[in-house]
Parts: structure tokens; sequence; C-alpha cells
């Protein structure tokens, strides 16, 4: 079998990592050796076994760490040696989570974790304190930290900094498995930012496809980073997620190709979906007034960026038309919400090439603007 037709590998949480070496480190704690490898069930139901990287005993704690395998995902934290460090805790005082060095620490409301503790979500404090109870027994008073070694600095590629989790990586997982390149996890990103902002009072959040758009979408509302939603392709996911979590006002900022796509009705804009279709894009522009012979020059485009400058070119604002196409399909989304929603279409230099301004998304259609 060819390297490319290998079944994808699947991976291990950072959850499932850090309840496995607690159950290493609670078991030395309680007699005096680590068990290596060592068994966790998963909340499948699924029993699987880590090797420990490295374990320590010192005076009242027992410390076990576990290298990450995320598998074939790009996962930003494979390979990051996730440790538990398990300690005695003042009576009566139950189980205690600590974020340890490279473990970011809650400091915005919204998240599934209150401001002040350590950003380990709560399926793995489920699991980790089922491991603790097994070991130890239930009730037992212990503080488990967690730590990650160079997670300030992974932390740095991720949404933490954004979402008010300092200091580190946050400890995640709900089934303790990676699915190789699993769209879940940036799902969970845009969610958890939404709640974000939500819960720090914004009334309007945008979402971008792009750190090109992001940064323009930001200088055109001026907006705080909490309001900022890194959407990439899944303009569907989130506007969904908004949906059940409604804000006052949404913005979907993006690329010429990507806002393309959205106006013929696609809520999943990546490339393995379909490309933007420029015959579609045609027509389009022939309704915004364009000639047959910018309609040829369209249909025969090498790019979506090509035709936009074919119709600036003839005087035509393709990008408005494209962003009240656009309008109308993220706007059918929310139904009758009274949510009010706008379309800005930027090139590759961050310029404004279409805007479909704020409109209820109940409103039974969007006039074309033109300029």
């Amino acid at each position: 079998m060819n390297e490319e037709d290998r079944p994808l590998k699947r991976g291990w949480t950072t959850g499932a990592c850090a309840t496995a070496a607690t159950k290493a480190a609670c078991v030395a704690l309680k007699a005096g050796a680590f068990p290596d490898p060592v068994e966790i069930v998963l909340p499948g139901g699924q029993n699987v076994a880590f090797a420990l990287a490295r374990n320590e005993r010192g005076d009242g704690l027992a410390m076990a760490g576990i290298v990450k395998d995320a598998g074939d995902d790009p996962d930003v934290t494979h390979g990051a040696l996730v440790m538990s460090t398990v300690r005695p805790g003042a009576a009566g005082s139950g189980l205690v989570y600590k974020a340890g060095k490279g473990v970011g620490t809650v400091t915005r409301p919204g998240l599934p974790i209150p401001p002040g503790e350590a950003s380990i979500n709560p399926v793995p404090r489920k699991m980790i304190a089922g491991v603790v109870a097994e070991v130890l027994g239930e009730g037992a008073d212990v503080e488990v930290e967690i730590s990650v070694a160079g997670g300030e600095e992974m932390a740095l590629k991720t949404l933490n900094p954004r979402l008010g989790i300092l200091g580190g990586i946050s400890i995640l997982g709900t089934t303790g498995i990676v699915i190789p390149y699993s769209c879940s996890a940036w799902i969970h990103s845009i969610h958890r930012g939404v709640d974000v902002a939500r819960a720090m009072g914004f009334d309007h959040v945008a979402g971008s496809t792009g750190n090109t758009s992001e940064l323009a979408v930001q200088k055109f509302h001026g907006l705080h980073e909490v309001q900022l939603i890194d959407m990439g392709d899944f303009v569907g996911g989130m506007l969904k997620y908004v949906r059940a979590h409604p804000v006052a006002k949404v913005t979907i900022a993006g690329g010429v190709a990507k806002m393309t796509k959205l106006a013929q009705g696609l809520l999943d804009l990546h490339s393995s979906r379909g490309s933007a279709d420029l015959d579609g894009l045609a027509a389009i522009a022939v309704g915004a007034g364009a000639d047959t012979g910018l309609e040829a020059r369209i249909k025969g485009a090498n790019t979506v960026a090509e035709a936009f400058i074919e119709a600036n070119k003839a005087g035509i604002g393709i990008g408005d038309a494209v962003a009240a196409a656009a309008w109308r399909t993220a706007a059918s989304v929310f139904d009758k919400l009274d949510i009010a929603v706008e379309i800005l279409v930027f090139n590759r230099e961050g310029e404004l090439m279409g805007h479909a301004p704020f409109a209820a998304s109940h409103s039974p259609s969007r006039p074309l603007k033109r300029r």
C-alpha cells in the first residue's frame, strides 16, 4: 500500500493523555510504583494503554508524563509531553484541578470552565475524576496539576489568547480520540468564540474566512478581538450556532472566491466542496448590468479574482451583487429570527470589493446596492 493510500492514523486527545498520566501518578502515590503502560477507559468504553515518557516520585507527590500522539492529524500539540502531578489535598477539599506550566487559565466568561480555573474542559475533568476515584477512592482529597512542556508557545498558535485563556494550551477532548483532519476542533473553537463574545456583552460578531479578511473587517468596524470569529470555511457551522445562540448583528467577511461560493448557495466553502462557478458568477454580473462581452470574459476567466478585475474595468459593481446574493444565503439560515446580517467582500490586499449592509435576516429579499 502506498503512503498516500494507507488509512489515516487516529491519535489521542490531550484529555486522554492527562487522564492516563493522572492514573499512573495516583497508582504511584498509593502503591509506590508506576504502571507502565497505564490503561484507561475512554468515554466510548474503549480500553487503551499509554506508555510513560516520564515518572518521578517526591515528598508527598507523584508525577507521570505521556507524549501525545495525534496520529495523522495536523495538531499543534502532536508530540507534546503532557504531565500530571498528584498530591494529597487538604482535608475536605475533594478533587482540585491546577494549571501547571504550559496549561492555560481561563480569564473571560462564556467558556465551559469559569474564570480563574485551569483550562481543563469538562469531559477531561470527568475522565480524570474517574481515575482518581478508581485508584484513591470516591471523595479523595487530592490536587491534580496538569502541565504541558512548551504549552505557552503552542498556545500562541491557537485561539486561546483571543478567548482569554492565558498561559498555555487547553486540555481538550470529548471522546479521547483525535480523528485525522476532523473539522470538530475548528467548529469547537467557533462555538467557544461566539460564547465568549456573548458572555462579554457584545451584540455583534464577525466571522472571517482568513487572516486578510479578519484584519480588514476589524478595521472596518473597529471591533474588539473577542468579536472576531475565525470561521475559516465553516460559515454554515458558525451561522447555525448563532441561530441557536443569537446575537443582534452578524458580519460575514471573506475573499472574492469564498464569498462567490457563498453567493452560489454553499455554506461549506472548502475547496473539496467544489470551486466557485464562473458561469454562475457571469449570471450575477449580467444581473448587475454586464453586457455580453463582459459575460464572456467572466466565463473564460482563470480565477474569480480575474473576473472581478474584468468587471471593475467595465464599471460593473459585481462585488455588491455577489455580496447581496451571499447575504441571501446567510440570512436563510436564520429563517425568521431578528438577526441583522452583513456581508463584506475583500480582495487579497484587504480592499473592500463588495458590501451588503446590515439588514434583518427575516427580510423577504435584499435589493441590490449599486455603485
